[in-house]
């Protein structure tokens, strides 16, 4: 039975539209939201920056999943070129790249934000806007980098010799490569994940123990647990902390679901579609996370 005969093809396009509409809404909601307030608002803070490339990057990732919507188990067709598999396999690999490098700056800053002032590394934090700017051309420049491989071994199925051998990626290949190469990059993305997803964890669990101590002074001093569920900054780092959590938890099944389904070679409708929606999960839900509550308000806040 091919893709487009599979009895739960209609649901799944039903819920990746259903995914794919409001998360596109929502992330350019909260683009031009902290556009406006970079570009109007009387205090420049470097959290609008930061909240500009994650809603770019996840925006991408969203309209990159689109087109590649054909090159997945809902078609079999082959309509992209050498060219289209290039360039729509790279840009969804850039933009994976960006969305954990720039959840991670953000994470960062929001944790040296909260943190005393007498602490060193409280310095590092981003204070200008070409300081901002600088680390996230950084987060550009290591993910072009690092995704750059695919230019070269990515290819069409029209395209392909039949003697060559590769991975089956709907209509485009990703043609084998040597092995020194393949474990070269391979070790650099892995190397990038485990050291922005350590440090998105570290940043964690510094902000919740920074507010954890900072309200336990406070509910001493004024002997009300009224400013634990009111207070603002903590509701807002509360949200930084979802954010890391879901971004986590996405990363995790994403992992795992690529992992078997790489090891066992299967095509299961099911299993591959449950891994498209996982890929979609972070760029969907991060927007209405940041947009109940707004994150920049904890840099209103300093400890003692």
């Amino acid at each position: 039975m091919g893709s487009e005969d599979h009895p739960m093809h209609s649901i799944f396009r039903i819920i990746f539209f259903a995914l794919i509409g409001p998360g596109i809404g929502g992330n350019a909601l909260l683009f031009v939201k902290h556009v406006s307030l970079s570009i109007m608002g009387l205090q420049k803070k470097p959290v609008d920056l930061i909240l500009i490339q994650l809603a770019f990057a996840n925006v991408l990732t969203l309209c990159v999943a689109r087109i590649t919507e054909r090159r997945s188990p809902f078609h079999s067709d082959n309509f992209l070129s050498d060219i289209g598999c290039k360039i729509v396999v790279y840009m969804e690999r850039v933009a994976w790249g960006l969305s954990i490098c720039t959840t991670c700056l953000l994470s960062m800053v929001q944790a040296t934000t909260i943190s005393p002032k007498t602490i060193l590394w409280r310095k590092l934090k981003p204070q200008t806007t070409r300081q901002v700017l600088s680390c996230l051309l950084l987060c550009w420049i290591i993910n072009l980098l690092l995704s750059s491989n695919l230019l070269h071994y990515i290819t069409a199925v029209s395209s392909m010799n039949r003697s060559e051998v590769g991975v089956y990626a709907g209509p485009c290949y990703l043609l084998s490569s040597g092995q020194t190469v393949r474990w070269l990059f391979l070790s650099l993305m892995a190397l990038r994940d485990v050291l922005f997803q350590g440090l998105m964890g570290w940043s964690s669990g510094h902000m919740a123990f920074r507010l954890y101590e900072h309200h336990q002074r406070v509910l001493y001093l004024h002997s009300s647990r009224l400013a634990v569920n009111s207070s603002p900054e903590i509701r807002a780092t509360l949200n930084i902390l979802i954010l890391m959590a879901c971004f986590l938890l996405f990363y995790l099944a994403d992992f795992i679901f690529s992992f078997y389904i790489g090891s066992m070679v299967t095509r299961d409708f099911t299993i591959l579609n449950i891994k498209i929606f996982l890929g979609l999960g972070y760029a969907v839900l991060s927007p209405f996370v940041l947009i109940s509550k707004d994150v920049y308000q904890v840099t209103c806040w300093h400890s003692d």
